[in-house]
């Protein structure tokens, strides 16, 4: 009798043993939906790939813990501010003392003119389509660093002149215009970003409240590279005289897109594009100390099922799950489920008022019954019907399972400019049925249409929000026919880029904690969503709302900026711009043994220096 009870008290230790030992404790397992678009601080625009720049790289400034208001030195050793000087000239110019003593991951030392070479560098890169414009707008009044040369050259001579015939077929300077490109590198970008001794001083054109929020950790595109390595792999080499050669490529061609060499607690060992999978590594070296973790794996899995069976086994440390697998893993032994944290986020669908040519998810490129043409979202009508078609309550409740709620428009609750009051779109398919009997001069409800919503694999709650719309959709007239399809997120990021999209279902996390950085992405004729969404849309953009967010943003009466964006937003509204879905709660799985996460939501992901794993 005695020796089965020992026996029973050894399994039993085994079995605690056993659950509370931790697996894997120098590695940290993130196990994510899809993989980065690019490394290349400078392109990337998106979490995916923003989560490992923030891991690798490194910023001047960083959030305070979990505020998003509050700011902590990094590579500078100050953050600026009127009552430091640091920031002078009524908020046009601030300076940073560059921290010393900083290594890059190939062990050459951080200096002030890595500083300025970065921002020049990603100035004149200007992706179409990235992040750059931030930083050219708060510096220099405008959204592209080709609105900025095209503006020096009228300045200078009168003319006005599109980029593209400043040059020869070749991408070289046409003779009359080689000057002024060098010019207005010397007159123009050079003098914004300075090297003083050991700070570097920006002089912006005007002031621009969010400008540290701009600059803060959290935002890959104000990395700091090094200069001397970056000009080594092909980078611009930091002449006047070239640069135009380094503008605007293809994400593939960059030296960067899959390489690093940052000053971040983390360095790059692995990017596997075959497994979406990218493995980071301890930089000893790191100024503030070598990391508690040795290494870290995001891995892509886009099946839920299976991250799941990896979470419930110890495999993976962190786990995306969709709001509507929530129950699926609360109650798990030894896992942490944390609801309803906020998020600065809306989810939209949006529509191409001029779908670019060549597009395969337009079908025939006719309304023929086997296509749409391509400015078929140009048509108000067609705009309404599809706003009207989405049972938005229901899928809150349902796949969010509650957690997420509704707003008017793209602009977060919370935000200076939210009013609750603005109408919000209701569910009503007898309001559809009778604006596609109108469209395009009842042609559409004659004919029918064929179309394809794309939405990227493994984001399941876009899959079933284009599900949700193919249904009501298609339930009014046999005629019409929407094919959902899933791809991967490279894919359909290019695919929308490209205005290759008749629509497109998109999230905006905020780069910065104020309204301009929503209303003017999704509905200036220069934003990264507005700009995206046709001829047509710019057009109607610079007509109706271009000159009230541009007035908006200049405004320092908080009174007077919550009339200019509710205006925008009641504008939109009536013109059937877009679809918010929903403002998503933001629910955090992981195992117990993981210590340390703490929430900031401008963060694009994981803050792999501050943990570590212990039962």
């Amino acid at each position: 009798m005695k020796k089965f009870s020992l026996v029973l008290l050894l399994i039993s230790t085994i079995a605690i043993f056993g659950f509370s030992t931790v697996k894997n404790p120098d590695t940290i397992i993130d196990a994510t939906i899809g993989e980065p678009d690019t490394l290349d601080p400078h392109f990337a625009y998106d979490t995916a790939s923003g989560e490992v720049i923030f891991n690798v790289y490194e910023c001047l400034i960083q959030y305070k813990g979990e505020s998003i208001q509050e700011f902590e030195p990094r590579l500078a050793t100050a953050v600026p501010s009127v009552e430091n000087g640091l920031i002078k000239e009524g908020g046009k110019v601030y300076v940073f003392p560059i921290r010393k003593g900083i290594k890059f991951h190939n062990g050459a030392d951080l200096t002030p003119e890595d500083v300025e070479y970065s921002f020049e560098r990603g100035i004149i890169f200007d992706p179409s389509g990235g992040p750059m414009w931030m930083i050219i707008e708060a510096l220099f009044g405008v959204y592209t660093w080709e609105d900025v040369v095209t503006g020096y050259i009228k300045e200078k001579t009168g003319k006005e002149v599109k980029y593209s015939d400043l040059f020869d077929e070749n991408g070289e300077p046409l003779p009359e215009y080689k000057d002024l490109l060098v010019g207005v590198y010397k007159d123009v970008l050079d003098p914004a970003i300075e090297v003083e001794g050991d700070s570097v001083v920006f002089r912006l054109k005007r002031p621009f409240g969010p400008f540290l929020h701009i600059l803060a950790q959290g935002a890959s595109w104000s990395s700091v590279l090094d200069k001397e390595t970056c000009i080594e792999k092909g980078l611009w080499d930091g002449k006047a005289d070239t640069w135009w050669r380094y503008h605007d490529w293809e994400k593939e061609r960059s030296p960067l897109y899959a390489w690093e060499n940052g000053t971040g607690p983390f360095k790059l060992v692995e990017w596997d594009r075959t497994e979406q999978k990218v493995i980071l590594e301890r930089f000893d070296d790191y100024w503030r100390g070598p990391a508690k973790i040795k290494k870290v794996i995001i891995w892509g899995i886009d099946e839920f099922s299976t991250r799941k069976a990896m979470l419930e086994k110890g495999d993976v440390d962190i786990c995306a799950v969709p709001t509507q697998y929530i129950s699926q893993v609360e109650g798990l032994p030894g896992v942490t489920v944390i609801k309803g944290l906020p998020r600065p986020v809306v989810t939209s669908l949006h529509f191409n008022w001029t779908v670019a040519e060549g597009s395969e998810y337009i079908g025939s490129g006719k309304l023929d019954g086997n296509g749409i043409p391509r400015d078929f979202f140009s048509d108000i009508n067609v705009r309404k019907a599809f706003v009207h078609a989405f049972n938005y309550d229901a899928f809150i409740e349902d796949v969010l399972q509650g957690l997420g709620n509704r707003v008017p428009a793209d602009l977060p609750e919370g935000f200076l400019g939210y009013n609750p009051n603005l109408p919000l779109y209701k569910f009503d398919l007898r309001i559809a049925k009778q604006a596609l009997k109108a469209a395009w001069g009842g042609k559409v409800w004659e004919k029918g249409f064929k179309m394809t919503l794309l939405y990227n694999t493994g984001n399941e709650m876009r899959q079933v929000a284009a599900e949700m719309l193919k249904y009501y959709i298609e339930s009014l007239n046999p005629k019409f026919k929407i094919e959902v399809q899933g791809v991967q997120w490279p894919n359909y990021l290019s695919a929308y880029k490209k205005g290759l999209l008749p629509a497109f279902i998109i999230g905006w996390l905020a780069d910065y904690p104020d309204p301009h950085n929503f209303i003017f992405t999704y509905y200036h004729s220069k934003g990264v969503y507005g700009g995206r969404q046709g001829e047509a849309y710019r057009e109607w953009a610079k007509k109706n709302v271009d000159e009230l967010i541009e007035k908006a943003v200049q405004e320092v009466d908080p009174a007077k900026r919550q009339k200019l964006y509710e205006e925008v937003q009641r504008i939109a509204i009536e013109n059937y711009v877009g679809m918010p879905l929903y403002q998503p709660q933001a629910v955090r799985v992981h195992r117990s043994w993981l210590k340390g996460w703490y929430n900031n939501p401008m963060r694009p992901g994981d803050d792999y220096y501050a943990y570590w794993k212990e039962e």
